[in-house]
């Protein structure tokens, strides 16, 4: 049925914009069909505007040397130009005294490497505090680390208006043009080791650190801006760690904290909109491994891999050796946070992932164009979810998982007084048969019946579906309003109760403390929606930064797009034989029609701040590629030869062998599109041969692969994978004394699944 779009949509943003209207929740505020024990005090370890008792002036610090260590309260100053190098990973600068307040002094950056030092090659710590009680950072401006601040049983410390971007980040290898690489994916499942940091670093890092206050800081081109590991009562307001490749900020086993009027934006990667949308678990928010009693209030988390990825834990669920049967009222997973007020939309997966957890709040939030979906709250229990808004969301979902809120396994949730508005499915519940899941001790305690759950008095408008449920048990649906939706209510299994009284989570979220001048919610509201996610070789485009880069590619022909650069920047072209051609921010880089081989070339921009490169290879060459069908030919190469030579073989000359079948076949592709009859999508071949003209040196040539493949260079094999296996990349170098052309056969074999056979040339210098 076609989805339609009407005036509802707009019903429910003028029924958020009314709840926002209202303001802030009071301190105290709870459901009031659910009440909840306050959690223990939260009481700032500073005054908000922060000042000291202790205002009097405080001597010179000239740092000039690594492990300089700092005895009593300073402002620092470091020369003009100063690198300081942490050879031992110890901290150039060293705090063990308590009480000790540094000040930067205007202008003064510790550095640890040159400017132009690649992210993915930065060490040490900038500013390390170990044992030390009630320090002050302030002001501090720390480039060039693995680390920014480490601070290591710090209880009390005040980090206030600190800049650590230019930390450590990883080199994505996901590009915009193919799909996500999997070395990019984050391992967020181990840090009692803190693997975290030592992974993928931080711009500031602290372990067990209680009542701590970070505030008005902010990180960029750095992969995580704040890890709390082990923290707990503790204060994170009017920060911006937005535009990171990571986290924005990091919990783990950290609870009764406070997480206010942040900017956690455009934390994400393994994006490329219309394309794919993995997020590769970044998120603006994690919470992993029993993160209890936290306010997460007012921020605005947008455009992350997740807004908010909160997962009980791998020790909750019983995974690891250390993982405890527990009572059933006992804490197990991340349980009784609350969630209010904050934007949780535009995200590549889901704007809240909260799974195996229990007693949490979710309400007056925004979820607006999530891909997935707006909440994922999988094997989720007590949870109470109201008030929200949740529009467009669902439009790049997997399958029947998409849409507002989606729970798995679920019981004893209540949704209610929500606005749904344009989403593929406003709420879907549902059971299935998940054998590996239900083995596990916390499914023996917990259960993994999808049960007593109630969808009530919420608006819909516009959704494709408004409710699906699938093999739920005792299931509430009353007093919803569905105006023009697709489906109001699609049911597999036993029908839902029309009639009864809700059951209402014995929550024990805590009391909501909401800190912080700034207003972040809408702050970025030009850059709303995926398509503002623009990822480089390092992260998320910041928006304002000139950036180059590469939008598509053809055989022969590139195109480029230069943004937020000067109306007088000049872009020049270094490379044998190429033509450029400029209309305002599009460049096109193109070969003459009638030359073929390997053409490298670099693009420069010149008048920008930084100066901007680029560089690529243009590659055309002639292949003559013949597919068919074929049965697997592992043990019998004669099945393969035969399938190659026969009738049903279909040849084409193409200039490049970049077949990505994905999920289809050859018939999927433009250029045999025509078969008839059509090709299979499994169990077939590819042979292809090309005359290679390459220059002197030495060439690397790479494979992309799924399944088997075998090439053949000049007579010789050279990579033989003849197997069954997922996509892989492999590569071999030859070296040529005198340019000339050469010889190469591929031959590739699909089974089933996803299927792939992509070849590249590079010059190795």
């Amino acid at each position: 049925m076609t989805r339609a779009r009407p005036t509802r949509g707009l019903a429910a943003l003028a029924l958020f914009a009314a709840l926002c209207a209202a303001g802030p929740a009071t301190p105290g505020m709870q459901s009031s069909a659910a009440p909840a024990p306050a959690a223990r005090p939260v009481t700032p370890a500073v005054p908000q505007d922060g000042s000291r008792a202790d205002a009097s002036p405080a001597p010179e610090l000239v740092l000039t040397a690594d492990d300089t260590e700092v005895t009593r309260s300073c402002t620092l100053v470091v020369p003009p130009g100063t690198i300081l190098v942490d050879d031992e990973g110890d901290g150039v600068l060293q705090v063990r005294a308590d009480g000790v307040e540094i000040t930067f002094a205007p202008g003064s950056v510790l550095r640890g490497a040159p400017a132009d030092t690649p992210l993915d090659g930065l060490a040490g710590v900038g500013i390390a505090i170990t044992g030390a009680k009630g320090v002050v950072v302030r002001g501090a401006v720390v480039h060039g680390f693995k680390i920014g601040i480490d601070a290591i049983e710090a209880d009390g410390l005040l980090v206030d208006g600190c800049d650590v971007s230019d930390n450590f980040a990883q080199r994505l290898r996901s590009t915009p043009q193919a799909a996500d690489d999997g070395a990019d994916w984050l391992e967020p499942h181990d840090n009692d080791a803190r693997e975290w940091t030592t992974r993928y670093g931080a711009g500031i890092a602290l372990l067990r650190t209680d009542d701590a206050t970070v505030r008005g800081c902010r990180a960029r081109r750095t992969q995580n801006g704040l890890v709390l590991d082990r923290v707990t009562g503790s204060r994170v307001y009017d920060d911006d760690f937005s535009f990171l490749s990571g986290w924005g900020v990091a919990l783990w086993r950290s609870s009764e904290n406070v997480i206010t009027r942040n900017a956690l934006d455009f934390c994400v990667r393994g994006y490329s909109h219309g394309v794919y949308n993995r997020g590769q678990d970044s998120a603006g928010l994690l919470m992993f491994e029993q993160c209890l009693h936290n306010v997460v209030a007012e921020n605005s988390i947008t455009h992350g891999g997740d807004g908010v990825f909160a997962f009980a834990g791998r020790e909750a669920l019983g995974e690891t050796a250390h993982g405890a049967r527990r009572a059933p009222d006992a804490p197990c997973g991340d349980d009784g946070n609350l969630f209010v007020g904050n934007d949780l939309s535009s995200a590549a997966a889901h704007g809240l992932e909260l799974t195996f957890s229990r007693g949490n709040v979710i309400r007056e939030n925004r979820f607006a164009e999530n891909a997935i979906c707006g909440i994922w709250g999988g094997y989720s229990r007590d949870t109470l979810i109201e008030k929200n808004l949740f529009t467009g969301n669902g439009e790049a979902g997997y399958g029947k998982e998409r849409g507002g809120v989606n729970v798995e396994h679920g019981a004893r949730n209540l949704i209610r007084d929500n606005a749904f508005s344009g989403n593929r499915c406003g709420v879907h519940l549902w059971w299935d048969d998940d054998a590996q899941i239900a083995k596990l001790p916390w499914a023996a305690v917990f259960g993994t019946d999808a049960e007593d759950n109630a969808v009530v008095g919420n608006r819909f408008g516009g959704d494709t579906t408004a409710i699906e449920l699938r093999a739920t048990t005792r299931t509430l649906v009353t007093g919803n309003r569905f105006d023009d939706v697709g489906e109001e209510l699609v049911v597999e299994g036993e029908a839902p109760r029309r009639e009864g009284v809700p059951v209402v989570p014995a929550t024990t979220a805590p009391d909501l403390v909401v800190l912080g001048q700034t207003r972040p919610v809408g702050a970025r509201a030009p850059l709303a929606g995926r398509a503002s996610i623009v990822m480089t070789g390092w992260g998320p485009w910041d928006h304002a930064s000139p950036l180059l880069r590469r939008v598509s590619g053809a055989p022969g022909l590139h195109t480029w797009e230069l943004l937020s650069a000067p109306d007088d920047a000049r872009v020049t072209l270094d490379g044998d034989g190429l033509r450029l051609r400029r209309d305002g921010t599009r460049i096109e880089v193109a070969l003459d029609v009638d030359r073929h081989g390997v053409f490298e070339y670099t693009l420069r921009v010149e008048g920008s701040t930084p100066p901007l490169a680029g560089s690529g290879r243009l590659v055309r060459i002639p292949w003559t590629v013949s597919v068919f069908p074929c049965d697997d030919p592992r043990d019998d190469p004669a099945v393969f030869d035969a399938a190659a030579a026969s009738p049903a073989a279909v040849t084409r000359t193409l200039d490049a062998l970049q077949l990505r079948y994905a999920g289809g076949g050859p018939s999927d592709l433009p250029a045999f599109a025509d078969a008839v009859p059509r090709l299979p999508s499994d169990h077939f071949g590819t042979r292809a041969e090309a005359s290679v003209p390459l220059g002197a040196g030495r060439w690397r040539l790479e494979v992309e692969s799924d399944d088997g493949v075998r090439v053949t260079v000049d007579g010789e094999v050279v990579l033989d994978d003849w197997t069954w296996h997922a996509p892989r990349k492999a590569s071999v170098e030859i070296d040529l004394d005198a340019p000339r052309d050469v010889h190469v056969l591929v031959e590739h074999f699909e089974l089933d699944g996803y299927a792939v056979l992509a070849l590249d040339w590079l010059r190795v210098p």
